[in-house]
């Protein structure tokens, strides 16, 4: 005889379904994975000093000594409110602006009016003067991203750039979409410009391919490796077919979180070797970063050295 189940056998509950996020993100962050392998060196001296005043509250001082860029002193403050929560990453609104000693002053003010769409707002002030602004919204759905960028718009004379993206999940490894850039200016012969870019990604667990293509003849590709838990890797190029100009660069990071301790290298087609190194120096809250620029044809070698509290 077949053994038969008890009516008082205790049933084990299914295990809940977890959600995937097919969302594929915005076409800007299309070659992120790859930008933020590669090491952003700067030239000179710089002190940077992160205050946290509240839970929602902090100011930021940056002192700067440079042959290359603007010295000076910098102040910032951010902003993150909590009256709209979308995740435990995300809260809105978001104010973020940093200021000079010369009144140069940049504002970013970013909300959240449904838990689908996000505006961004951008403003620029140089010596006194409105320098521009930058508008956009974005459009989050189940598994595609609409974009939409205004910049410096002006409906009297008619001048401005407008920028309309769209990307789309078709499979769990492929993305797809299309971007569209217009913008009118009584300088530019016949009054108006477009130009249409296609871009597709194929990206896995450890690795990620994006390519940019545009009828204007600018290709931009990259790909992306997480080759183990401390070493990514990414390589990208970049061509302008009508002006026969090509950059390919390569970059790896490797991480030692044991040593508090990060390196960036890059080195490209045009003999630019950059290198950046922080280490935290624990207990104290402080992190030093050390970089370096050299220039092989241009025998030029350029360092930097900066120290980030907070």
């Amino acid at each position: 005889m077949g053994n038969k189940v008890s009516a008082e056998t205790p049933v084990t509950p299914a295990a809940p379904a977890v959600e995937v996020d097919k969302n594929p993100g915005s076409m800007e962050d299309l070659h992120k994975k790859c930008k933020d392998v590669f090491p952003m060196a700067f030239e000179g001296y710089k002190f940077l000093v992160n205050k946290g005043l509240s839970q929602h509250f902090q100011v930021s001082h940056t002192l700067t000594l440079s042959n290359t860029a603007p010295s000076g002193y910098r102040f910032g403050a951010t902003y993150v409110g909590a009256s709209r929560v979308i995740s435990p990453q995300e809260a809105y609104p978001i104010l973020l602006g940093d200021i000079d000693m010369a009144g140069n002053l940049q504002a970013h003010i970013i909300d959240a009016p449904t838990k689908n769409i996000r505006c961004k707002m951008i403003a620029q002030i140089q010596q006194s003067k409105w320098q521009g602004c930058q508008l956009t919204a974005d459009y989050k759905g189940a598994d595609y991203t609409a974009n939409l960028t205004l910049a410096n718009p002006d409906l009297i004379s008619g001048t401005g750039v407008g920028v309309l993206q769209y990307l789309q999940t078709v499979t769990s490894n492929i993305s797809l979409g299309a971007e569209l850039v217009y913008q009118s200016s009584p300088q530019l012969p016949g009054g108006h410009i477009a130009a249409l870019s296609l871009a597709g990604r194929y990206s896995g667990p450890d690795y990620c391919l994006a390519s940019t293509l545009s009828n204007s003849g600018a290709i931009h590709a990259s790909f992306w490796q997480k080759c183990s838990e401390d070493l990514q890797v990414g390589t990208e190029i970049e061509a302008n077919l009508k002006m026969a100009e090509t950059v390919g660069s390569l970059a790896y990071q490797v991480e030692i979180p044991r040593a508090g301790l990060v390196f960036r290298g890059a080195l490209d087609s045009n003999w630019n070797v950059k290198g950046v190194l922080e280490k935290k120096l624990l207990p104290l809250p402080l992190t030093l970063s050390l970089c370096g620029l050299l220039n092989h044809p241009k025998q030029s070698f350029q360092m930097g050295a900066g120290l980030i509290m907070g």
